[in-house]
């Protein structure tokens, strides 16, 4: 349960732990000295110095109370001189305690000098700092003594607390630079893995420590061989697509010079219907295999990009209910054909299970969210990941009468919603009742 509390106000980042890592040391070791050593060393030196006033106190007062009432002016003057403390017999008002709440070997001071003379009546350290003020009851009257406060205790006993502090918010920012040296390679690093997985390709020189430049390759084997893995894959299906379309276009050719009674013309029909359809398939394995990795990002502006979807949408057939866009103008780094494949996937969805669909973007501080709403029967949530998948048909959630299909339009929005920082999320529209579509961007 601590552990769990804790968590909440700890760093996230690397640098921030790293850095309480440094500083929680170096602050507990710098309060230890300070109160430990302050406690004990200066509490000790200035006990001793005020020890040595006591016992110089005490010889005004015997010469107070032990010499003729004449002879005690000259004999205070003398001692005056010899030890350079200021003397008073017979003043009306004694002294009060006075003592700022910061003024620690004052304490010290005060009770030394009430356990080593009797009738002392108040010590004051605020009237003057570098002074301390007492007043003593003699047998002839009242005796004020003012003497240097450097004499009851070290001077300048906050040079070691100063210098404890500077030394160590030295010490803490060469340690600080330091430490952003050797995080700078694993931020890179971090940033070039997350651009790798937006389909960002960005340069990696291998720097920082050991570790470091041990995680830095095993990067790059990786990304290497993913790259190699999705170039083999868009050639192999570009050659089968190739091979496929070749007894397709024979077969197709065929049938168009038979000569058949026109009894036979339908089943003709059919069966070239049926070459279109295979031809269709064809085409959307082959755009689910390459995706966009033969397509370099850029800078695009996606108002644009969903005002051409809908373009061809309504062209298609689609009815558009509202588009609702933000006023500002909306720019990413993404691959364009990618993503209009994406929203073209998802508003003929739309169209295939719905009579009307809805379609705007929102931001946030990191993400750009195209949702895609219709009025169809919509997706069970527990078929919901499901659906995502590559060849799923979710026959007893989507009519598929309405329209064929594969199984591929939300594998390929969401590969691409991947490949962009992102995801698609699938939820319910509430303002039309059917799926909802959440196409979610890194910005």
């Amino acid at each position: 349960m601590f552990f769990d509390w804790l968590k909440t106000y700890l760093p996230r980042g690397l640098y921030g732990r790293a850095a309480l890592i440094l500083l929680v040391p170096v602050v507990v070791i710098q309060l230890v000295v300070m109160i430990a050593f302050s406690q004990r060393y200066f509490q000790d030196v200035t006990r001793q110095l005020t020890q040595g006033v006591v016992a110089e106190i005490g010889l005004y007062v015997a010469a107070v109370e032990g010499l003729p009432e004449a002879q005690i002016p000259l004999a205070l003057e003398e001692m005056d001189a010899r030890l350079r403390f200021t003397s008073r017999l017979g003043d009306p008002t004694p002294v009060t305690d006075q003592r700022s709440w910061d003024d620690i070997t004052g304490r010290v001071i005060a009770a030394e000098l009430r356990d080593g003379l009797d009738g002392v009546e108040g010590v004051d350290f605020a009237s003057d700092p570098r002074r301390v003020q007492l007043s003593v009851l003699t047998a002839h009257g009242r005796l004020t003594v003012d003497l240097p406060r450097r004499r009851a205790s070290a001077s300048n006993p906050h040079q070691l607390l100063v210098l404890t502090a500077l030394t160590g918010g030295l010490m803490t920012l060469i340690a600080f630079i330091f430490l952003r040296n050797q995080l700078r390679p694993i931020r890179h690093l971090a940033r070039v893995a997350e651009a790798f997985g937006r389909g960002e390709n960005k340069p990696y020189r291998l720097a920082g420590a050991l570790e470091v430049r041990s995680a830095g390759a095993a990067f790059l084997n990786m990304r290497a061989r993913i790259e190699r893995q999705i170039e083999q894959r868009t050639l192999m299906l570009s050659g089968v697509s190739h091979d496929l379309r070749t007894p397709l276009t024979r077969i197709r050719l065929g049938l168009s010079m038979l000569d058949v009674p026109e009894a036979d013309e339908a089943e003709i029909k059919a069966m070239q219907s049926d070459l279109d359809e295979m031809e269709k398939l064809i085409d959307t394995f082959l755009d689910f295999a390459r995706a966009d990795a033969t397509e370099e990002p850029k800078r695009l502006d996606l108002k644009t990009l969903m005002r051409d979807a809908v373009t061809r949408a309504e062209r298609a057939g689609s009815v558009i209910e509202a588009v609702i866009l933000p006023e500002e103008a909306v720019e990413l780094t993404g691959r364009p054909a990618a993503l209009s494949r994406a929203l073209d996937n998802l508003l003929s969805n739309a169209r295939r299970y719905g009579t009307r669909t809805r379609l705007s973007l929102t931001l946030f501080e990191r993400a750009a969210v195209i949702s895609v709403e219709d009025d169809g029967p919509g997706i069970a949530p527990e078929a919901r990941d499901r659906a995502l998948q590559p060849f799923v048909r979710l026959d007893a959630a989507r009519n598929q009468n309405r329209g064929s299909g594969v199984g591929l339009g939300l594998a390929i929005a969401h590969d691409v919603a991947r490949r962009h920082g992102g995801t698609l999320r699938l939820g319910e529209s509430e303002a039309l009742g059917g799926l909802k579509a959440d196409l979610v961007l890194a910005r």
